[in-house]
């Protein structure tokens, strides 16, 4: 029912706005992000209340660097295999069989707070089987993603995917903080758990004869490599990758740090979920803008990293909620304005069958660098001063757009 409604208000906006929602007018894109919104409100509810979770069990900002490693470092380690797996085997196969596997994490961990045995350990292993299963989900998922629409409609839709997942955190992070108090974490686990059921429902329905599959990868070679080596040798690609990964390193830890600047700063522990969500807004502004570019752009990028940057810096120094809720909206939208931009120009300067490598090693990038980035961001909170956790962020996103930007303007990339 909820399926059919999405499908039914989506495609009325694609009608109205045929530029920013093209992608829309093809059923098997209605359908896949109808299930994928649905199922990512449910995700970062659960986000959010493991959050409130460990807080409540550490009242430590490292505990909860050291968890986001936990679901992030899989993705670093594996994530480039993953890749070549999504180029590999059928990806909407792949995806059905990785989000069961979510569904079945999400409610082992509310089991486990419901019945009152959940403590730190607990917690650290079940995040730790999420980041094994999200590792081989997410070059699948996203790759299914390029297999909707014809390749000219390949950008918007990537950038409507980024919209879905960014805008989500609307709801998902809201939702946590208004029911955590009458429900408790565990609860919410659970309804994430039922969730992935309008994910599952949107790949399996997907239309077979209206898909765009590229030929799988032949078994053999050496695919990560390739990968590797392809990058390596693109000037274009090199350039996008190195600031791509050390922004997200450093400019996208600020889940680490809200919880702690909403306690300590602004008064409230359940400002957290507020400030988040009004993120996501800026998140859903800056990846629907991308989504009405023609083709994503060098510059685009360059002009959202130092928006993040700046956004990052603005944002650790508020003196209270309500600042922090103005500058959470280019926090937002510079970040999802770059995501989507890299990722479209990511897919654009590759070849079909190394899509799924490419989207695996933009992931390695922006998830697997936090096992990095987190637990340096939760010991600067700790230790230093939980602006600082947020500024040096943002210092160095300045500096990374300023670089790209110099060189963007000496190579002429945006020209050729």
């Amino acid at each position: 029912m909820y399926s059919s409604l999405l499908l039914n208000s989506m495609t009325e906006q694609a009608a109205k706005n045929g530029a920013m929602f093209r992608s829309l007018k093809s059923f098997n894109a209605r359908l896949f992000f109808a299930g994928l919104l649905l199922s990512n409100i449910g995700s970062w509810l659960q986000l959010t209340a493991t959050s409130f979770l460990l807080y409540r069990l550490t009242g430590s900002a490292v505990a909860l660097g050291i968890n986001a490693a936990l679901q992030f470092l899989p993705m670093l380690i594996f994530g480039a295999w993953a890749g070549a797996l999504s180029d590999r085997y059928n990806r909407q196969r792949t995806t059905i069989i990785t989000q069961t596997l979510l569904a079945s994490q999400a409610i082992v961990l509310g089991i486990c707070d419901l019945t009152g045995i959940i403590n730190m350990p607990i917690v650290f292993v079940l995040t730790g089987a999420l980041g094994v299963i999200g590792a081989i989900d997410n070059p699948a998922r996203r790759g299914l993603v390029t297999e909707l629409v014809p390749e000219h409609d390949m950008s918007n839709a990537m950038s409507l995917n980024t919209a879905v997942m960014t805008g989500s955190r609307i709801f998902g992070p809201a939702l946590a903080a208004a029911l955590v108090g009458p429900l408790g974490t565990g609860w919410l686990f659970v309804i994430n758990g039922m969730s992935y059921a309008a994910m599952i429902y949107g790949v399996a329905g997907l239309r077979k004869s209206e898909m765009f599959s590229p030929p799988l990868r032949p078994a053999g070679g050496t695919p990560v490599r390739d990968g590797l080596r392809f990058v390596r040798h693109n000037e274009r690609l090199f350039v996008l990758f190195s600031i791509f990964t050390l922004v997200s390193t450093f400019a996208f830890n600020y889940g680490v740090s809200l919880p702690k600047l909403a306690d300590k700063e602004w008064g409230d522990p359940k400002y957290y979920g507020w400030v988040l969500a009004v993120t996501s807004i800026g998140s859903l502004i800056g990846a629907l803008m991308t989504a009405r570019l023609h083709r994503a752009t060098y510059r685009w990028v360059a002009i959202n990293v130092l928006l993040l940057g700046g956004a990052n810096i603005g944002m650790a120094w508020s003196p209270n909620v309500w600042i922090a809720f103005v500058w959470a909206i280019p926090l937002g939208a510079g970040g999802a304005a770059m995501i989507s931009a890299a990722n479209s120009i990511i897919q654009y300067e590759s070849p079909p069958d190394m899509r799924g490598r490419m989207l695996a090693l933009s992931a390695v990038a922006f998830l697997g660098s936090t096992p990095i980035g987190g637990p340096i961001t939760g010991w600067v909170a700790d230790a230093v001063s939980v602006q600082w956790s947020l500024g040096y962020g943002g210092i160095i996103g300045v500096f990374a757009g300023v670089f790209m930007s110099v060189w963007i303007w000496r190579s002429g990339v945006d020209r050729n």
